[in-house]
């Protein structure tokens, strides 16, 4: 995302410093129509690609429809997200409709995502596959070169729709590991990083860069998971997957883990302190949310010895990467103290990824992003696998997806509250995947990097368009 974003427009955007509110990236206006199942959206005039083509209204067909009806050959991770549109239209040069097959009270923070970046009709029609190993949008940075392992280039592109911007000539973005990125970013060798460091890293940095550090904290969409393989015995079993979860002191851990790397606060399914998050007096009444442990691992030595798996041993398969492996030595030593046993496998990303998708562990220290706090975005983690190839417990509630759905259509905003805090219910008693601990995010870099805006997702606010930098320091 962040290399990329700097290259595509999308049709809305989130407004830099102001998340969540929503405002035309491509559209210059739009209107709903009464029945709010219609969008019709009216473009900006004058837009080029970077080839010099002209964008118009097929353009952004041509590339929602490859989201929501992809081609023979082409993935769309975002395909869920889009199958309620029932058409797009066009009709003129600068105008697309997009039709409802229902409400979707979301649909305008799809349509503000990062991820739909708008292709040329005409390189699609070419090749459906264009986008996959070529860079060309309407973004305010051509691409230049991208050397794997190494480095990814950009420069202005003076055609950019939005006048005087960008201000940055260019960027380089430079292929590093974390221990050698703290070390370039404290040295001066690079002015920023993005996604986010440590507690540990950060003073380590400001130490480093002294008065020209500037720091950025917020509360991360993100967050780390104990998925159960519900297709394995005996993780399909709700005793079983409820007791591992009650063995869990969150608000203990996340006291001690917060001081040391980037898991933060105890929260739900949704991000903690956000518009729609359980108050803490709500949480505590879920199943492991409870704050005397003592009580919740009494009763998860019951479980298990009423599911006869008193002495249970498992595989927790997780990645070679941090906070992932401080969470997976957290949870061994935490279902250790109700007699459980959990041999930790840690793989590379590929591999994690692999047995993500095909159900290879028994157990998995997972975790789960998005760009949007609203519940339709989140909760997709956490609905049956045949509805969301997201959801990794592989299991199938059909009362999850009911209220799934049922709060996506709704669009008063108290109501869709009342169902998420009943979706989160279920969804821990039934325990198929359980939260751990929500992510900080802690953004440092060079206090010459001007214009940039944090928000509690590491996923918006990257094309860079907005960036500036100060003179140095004499």
């Amino acid at each position: 995302m962040h290399r990329v974003a700097p290259h595509y427009s999308t049709l809305l955007t989130y407004e830099p410093g102001n998340y969540p509110n929503i405002v035309g990236d491509l559209a210059e206006s739009w209107t709903v129509s009464e029945d709010q199942k219609t969008f019709t959206f009216k473009l900006r005039s004058g837009v080029r690609f970077h080839d010099g083509t002209v964008l118009t209204s097929e353009d952004v067909r041509a590339s929602y429809e490859r989201l929501r009806a992809p081609p023979e050959g082409v993935n769309s991770n975002r395909l869920p997200a889009f199958e309620q549109i029932d058409q797009i239209t066009t009709p003129d040069p600068l105008t697309v409709v997009m039709t409802m097959k229902k409400v979707d009270a979301s649909i305008l923070d799809t349509f503000a995502s990062p991820w739909n970046s708008i292709f040329s009709a005409a390189r699609l029609a070419q090749n459906p596959a264009f986008p996959v190993r070529n860079v060309m949008g309407t973004g305010p940075f051509r691409f230049v070169e991208h050397v794997a392992g190494s480095h990814w280039v950009g420069e202005r592109f003076d055609g950019y729709f939005r006048e005087s911007q960008p201000y940055l000539d260019g960027f380089r973005a430079i292929t590093m590991t974390p221990s050698a990125m703290v070390n370039a970013l404290a040295g001066r060798q690079i002015m920023a990083e993005f996604r986010g460091f440590t507690p540990n890293e950060r003073d380590r940095i400001v130490r480093g860069l002294g008065e020209d550090a500037q720091v950025h904290e917020s509360s991360w969409m993100l967050h780390m998971i104990a998925s159960f393989n519900t297709e394995r015995p005996p993780f399909n079993d709700a005793r079983v997957r409820r007791a591992l979860s009650l063995a869990i002191d969150r608000w203990g851990g996340s006291a001690s883990l917060s001081r040391i790397s980037q898991l933060g606060a105890v929260g739900g399914l949704v991000r903690p302190g956000s518009v729609w998050s359980a108050t803490p007096e709500e949480m505590q009444q879920w199943p492991g949310y409870g704050r005397d442990i003592a009580a919740n691992r009494a009763e998860a030595r019951r479980l298990l010895r009423e599911a006869g798996h008193e002495n249970l041993t498992f595989t927790l398969m997780n990645r070679n990467h941090q906070p992932y492996v401080t969470s997976g030595i957290f949870l061994i030593d935490q279902w250790r103290q109700i007699g459980v046993r959990a041999e930790h496998q840690q793989v590379e990303l590929a591999a994690w990824y692999a047995a993500q998708g095909s159900g290879g562990f028994d157990v998995m220290v997972d975790s789960f992003t998005q760009f949007s706090d609203d519940p339709t975005n989140v909760l997709v983690k956490y609905v049956s696998f045949d509805k969301a190839s997201v959801a990794t417990a592989r299991a199938t509630d059909r009362e999850l997806d009911r209220l799934f759905d049922v709060q996506a259509e709704s669009t008063d905003p108290a109501e869709r509250k009342r169902l998420l805090r009943q979706f989160e219910t279920r969804a821990f008693e039934q325990a198929y995947a359980v939260p751990l601990l929500w992510w900080q995010r802690i953004v440092v870099m060079n206090k010459r990097v001007r214009g940039w805006s944090m928000a509690p997702t590491h996923m918006i606010y990257q094309d860079l368009r907005d960036v500036w930098l100060a003179p140095e320091r004499s």
